[in-house]
């Protein structure tokens, strides 16, 4: 048997293996722009705009490349769509673009510098041999048991560590918080981990409510550290560290809040236009912040030993010794699944008991090396490298493994896929699922029907390579996407979710929601993102785009990898109602073996008659949005129409062999006097009188309009791989064909 120092040391150098190769390769890498010098003292602050919030933690090492030159530094200030660094050198006044490289590899340090410590202490090392060995010998009094709550209650008061198995929708989160709760009218000490912030929040929040309804909440006995991200918790009374001094010392949250909005208002105006008044008020007023800040931290370190239950991140338990050097009667580690195997050890190390939560068969940690203790140690859960889960049926689970397996979340529509196809039918559905779901069912679109297949097969090749990230994108399917989301929206679904595997086509769809769709004004919530971010939520309606089809030659790894059951399963089992699926049939069936769960999902739609085919565009495209309207494709007056008002530029792709009709032909050269004309195909043609040429076989048609209008599936002449009904697609949106013109 391994010892515990054998584990830790390895732990170590896997951690180390990690930092070294985030050093030297990088990951995270932002474009920032309009950089500005604020002044000439080392380090030399520069303050950059940058497109969306970064949350990058103050004081992080970052890298910037500009041009040629490539300078370190770390985050001085970083809120909103602005951010202030301190470079070790000087590029000169101005910087008009830069990318901005950062990996929080300062949190794996300090992970390996708690084992160092942990060395040290027979206690802690005691605590993470009976994580790392269970036992098979369970102590609580089965014949007791009175039910799930209860039965978790007795595990965790007479086990030293116990395993929670807790599939989508088999509450999770509700049973944790009874037992949180239970510990806390004993006035035990709770510690609640995560990996991420919005589960830390979800689970303090259900807490709350639970011991509120009890009548024995007392402000300052449960309380959530760190940075938050739930409207529910924000809105709580007396949780959050902020909210409890305010309460506390309302002269003191006044003056830190006076100067968060002082620095906003200064950062708006750096934002606008550059002063070297502006930048010098910047860094003085960066100085009576942090003045402030350590008054708040004083504060802090009082509310976290006077509470009872505290929830804060994994990360936030490994940098902050007034999480580390508590002890706590129980921790609970929510989301498990995610963690390195090296932070679920840094979580049993700091209380009596522990509970780990979460499901193995959903999204694995992430870690970037390929050095096999980094594949042994980050890139596989606690509950695989403890063995607890290598037999998996209803009679014979690890002693120290429990299992809630009756799931509430999805319409049996949806979850009769990964009931018996990713857990092999240990879960079912409650009797009131599907009662409770239908009122998301029965709107548009697909009235009625829970789970659809949305199939574009033959409808073009329009799966290419982003040329910045190499990831894949796919806009026929993103504009089918786009179309499922404003058909949901315009029936009144209210939680919208939109998943890919691919982090080009997921930043497309957040493009063309915040050109067209203006999410942030809408009263519904909707969200695009890769499948990690949606691990831990839930929504109405899910739209699941797996991108891969034609002029691509097979599928990509996050589709058919190791982890693509994982990956699918979560895109699955986040939906409520009503689950969209738009993926290329033929595609598919061509280029993943039988055994893999994105085949079995297809087949299993397409047995249960779950597909919708091109041949029913007409009937389920009820409500046009005034941007983006679906045309058959050999009605040519609205096209051409738009050719002869253009008034700068017309762009026109040509995929290989393809050649305009008469009718085109005759469309272009009638365009206004003035307007540039480009072509983009591998040959060439001289009676067009084309302004410029682009030799390349891009693999699909479209034409842009001024860049501001895109057609595509059009020309129609020519292009192959196609199948009536011949549909084209409108498009008005400047962003979407800025992305599209710079991949020529």
């Amino acid at each position: 048997m391994t010892t515990t120092k054998v584990y830790i040391k390895e732990w170590q150098q896997a951690l180390q293996k990690e930092i070294n190769h985030l050093k030297k390769f990088g990951g995270n890498r932002f474009v920032v722009s309009n950089g500005r010098q604020l002044s000439t003292e080392n380090p030399y602050p520069y303050y950059f705009d940058t497109s969306m919030p970064l949350g990058i933690p103050v004081g992080s090492t970052v890298k910037l490349e500009w041009g040629g030159m490539t300078t370190n530094g770390r985050v001085l200030s970083s809120e909103g769509n602005g951010i202030i660094l301190g470079l070790d050198d000087s590029l000169g006044d101005l910087i008009s673009e830069a990318f901005l490289f950062h990996d929080p590899w300062e949190l794996l340090q300090q992970l390996i510098d708690r084992f160092d410590e942990m060395k040290k202490s027979k206690r802690k090392l005691a605590r993470v041999k009976r994580l790392m060995n269970p036992t098979m010998e369970t102590k609580h009094p089965v014949e007791k048991i009175k039910g799930n709550i209860h039965e978790l209650v007795l595990r965790s008061k007479y086990n030293p560590v116990t395993f929670v198995w807790g599939p989508p929708g088999t509450g999770k989160t509700y049973t944790l918080a009874r037992v949180a709760a239970h510990k806390y009218f004993k006035e035990k000490r709770v510690l609640v981990l995560s990996h991420s912030n919005q589960a830390v929040d979800v689970l303090i929040t259900e807490i709350t409510s639970f011991v509120k309804r009890k009548n024995r909440f007392k402000v300052g006995d449960i309380l959530r550290y760190g940075a938050i991200t739930g409207e529910r918790l924000s809105n709580e009374n007396g949780i959050t560290t902020s909210q409890l001094i305010e309460k506390q010392d309302p002269l003191l949250a006044d003056d830190r809040n006076k100067l968060f909005e002082e620095r906003r208002l200064l950062k708006q105006d750096l934002a606008r236009s550059f002063s070297t008044r502006d930048s010098k008020d910047l860094l003085d007023l960066e100085s009576k912040i942090a003045k402030v800040l350590a008054k708040v931290r004083q504060k802090e370190l009082q509310f976290l030993k006077e509470a009872y239950i505290v929830g804060t991140t994994l990360a936030k338990a490994a940098i902050d010794p007034a999480v580390f050097e508590q002890e706590f009667d129980l921790v609970i580690l929510d989301e498990a699944s995610m963690a390195y195997v090296p932070q679920a050890a840094l979580a049993a190390s700091l209380g009596k008991r522990l509970i780990i939560c979460g499901d193995f068969k959903q999204l694995p940690p992430i870690a970037s090396s390929r050095d096999p203790l980094v594949e042994k140690w980050m890139k596989e859960d606690i509950f695989h490298r403890t063995s607890v889960v290598d037999s998996l049926n209803p009679d014979r689970l690890h002693p120290h493994l429990f299992m809630l397996k009756e799931q509430r979340r999805m319409h049996p529509g949806i979850s009769s896929f990964t009931n018996q196809y990713i857990y092999q039918n240990l879960v079912g559905d409650h009797e009131s699922v599907r009662k409770s779901r239908n009122k998301i069912v029965d709107k548009a679109p697909f009235p009625g029907r829970a789970s659809v297949l949305v199939d574009t097969s033959f409808s073009g090749m329009y799966c290419i390579n982003d040329k910045r990230s190499n990831s894949r994108f796919n806009l026929w399917q993103l504009l089918l996407s786009f179309q499922l989301i404003h058909e949901a929206y315009s029936t009144g679904a209210m939680s919208i979710g939109y998943v890919t595997p691919y982090r080009a086509q997921a930043n497309l769809m957040n493009i063309l929601l915040e050109d067209i769709y203006k999410v942030e004004k809408m009263a519904g919530d909707i969200i695009a993102a890769t499948v990690h971010k949606f691990q831990g939520s839930e929504r109405d309606v899910m739209i699941f785009d797996t991108v891969d089809s034609e002029p691509q030659q097979r599928a990509g790894m996050l589709l058919t990898g190791k982890n693509s059951e994982r990956l699918i399963n979560v895109a699955i089992t986040r939906t409520k109602g009503k689950f969209l699926h738009i993926s290329n049939l033929e595609f598919i069936r061509q280029n993943i073996y039988r055994g893999k769960t994105l085949r079995q999902l297809v087949e299993h739609q397409v047995k249960h008659q779950q597909r919708i085919t091109n041949q029913d565009v007409g009937s389920w495209i009820q409500h046009q949005h005034p941007d983006l309207q679906w045309i058959y494709a050999r009605k040519l007056e609205p096209v051409f129409h738009d050719i002869e008002i253009a008034r700068t530029s017309i762009t026109i792709s040509l995929p290989s062999a393809m050649t305009l009709s008469e009718e085109w032909n005759a469309a272009l050269l009638n365009r206004r006097n003035g307007v540039k004309l480009t072509i983009i195909s591998e040959e060439r043609w001289s009676d067009l009188q084309a302004t410029q040429w682009i030799e390349k076989n891009f693999p699909y048609p479209f034409v842009i309009i001024d860049t501001q209008i895109i057609w595509l599936g059009l020309p129609l002449e020519g292009v192959r791989g196609i199948q009536p009904p011949y549909i084209a697609a409108r498009l008005n949106s400047r962003m979407i064909c800025e992305q599209m013109l710079g991949q020529c």
